[in-house]
């Protein structure tokens, strides 16, 4: 018979390290059955993933990619698709860098290809020239370009874009809600419950009192409310539509056309206003200039 082991001594209490705390962040991806990626409509610029040769497609096509996805976010001009190993493929318009990697090959950009970037990512989100990428411990990456009426305005400095991913410098990590983007614009919740954006605010529709671009993430004191706490947000191309956790939907940016719900007359908003008349909404969307919401009953 094996001797038995000797009694392991009890290690010296040491003082622990004030190191950073280790975090596992879980999205609502992890609960998605993985599937296959179709596409269709508009394909010019190699969106549809289809391609260089197919400029368009009136039905679904089949996108071909090494492994199932979990998430799929359409862009201005480009796609971005998550794995249900953690990994981004994108496909589309490159030139500002909202695809995130290398396409100087001839047509590379028509077909996925994935962006180099080593953490295990739960979710993605596309703007119109940019893309957003939150990892599993709670960091987000971005790359690309912001842009307004002019054209390039830059992403983390003026004029400056960036076309592979770039860690967001946050005080805190982002986990259990979502980094979202807008056209030209982007937003992240952290573990505490406070709203970071950054990117065009030319409306307010970041929140900010003043209309500047924001090319660092700001804590935006506007959505602090002790009572309640955001639970969605949606971003279109000069408006903002937010949920909170008690079901209440509301808007603030441009006013023009009816976009923020609010009214004949209403005026852009730099704070966040309830759109009345809904009832408990669960989650909410934003098109260019509209916005839509969802029920808690589904409807």
């Amino acid at each position: 018979m094996p001797g038995k082991r000797p009694a392991k001594k009890s290690p010296v209490p040491e003082e622990e390290s004030p190191g950073p705390k280790k975090i596992k962040v879980c999205h609502s991806s992890h609960r998605t059955q993985p599937g296959l990626v179709l596409t269709l409509g508009q394909g010019d610029v190699g969106q549809l993933g289809l391609g260089e040769d197919v400029m368009e497609r009136k039905k679904p096509a089949l996108v071909t990619l090494p492994e199932m996805m979990v998430q799929v976010e359409a862009g201005g001009m480009h796609t971005v698709c998550l794995s249900q190993t953690g990994k981004i493929y994108t496909f589309g318009c490159n030139d500002e860098g909202a695809l995130g990697r290398d396409t100087s090959a001839e047509g590379s950009e028509t077909t996925p290809g994935v962006v180099e970037l080593q953490e295990k990512v739960v979710q993605v989100s596309a703007g119109d020239s940019h893309t957003a990428a939150l990892t599993e411990d709670g960091r987000v990456f971005v790359w690309g370009s912001f842009r307004d009426n002019n054209g390039v305005i830059g992403l983390l400095e003026p004029m400056k874009t960036s076309s592979v991913p770039v860690q967001l410098q946050l005080s805190a990590p982002v986990v259990k809600i979502d980094a979202f983007c807008g056209a030209y614009f982007t937003f992240a919740v952290t573990e505490e419950g406070h709203i970071y954006g950054f990117g065009l605010s030319n409306y307010h529709q970041l929140g900010t009192q003043g209309t500047e671009p924001c090319f660092s993430p700001q804590n935006l004191t506007c959505f602090k409310n002790s009572t309640k706490s955001w639970v969605g947000f949606s971003g279109g191309q000069h408006h903002t539509v937010c949920v909170d956790s008690e079901g209440k939907a509301y808007s603030l940016g441009r006013a023009e056309y009816g976009r923020l719900g609010l009214g004949a007359g209403a005026e852009e908003k730099s704070t966040p206003t309830v759109i009345p008349e809904l009832p408990s909404i669960s989650s909410v969307a934003c098109g260019a200039s509209v916005g839509y919401a969802v029920s808690s009953d589904g409807e």
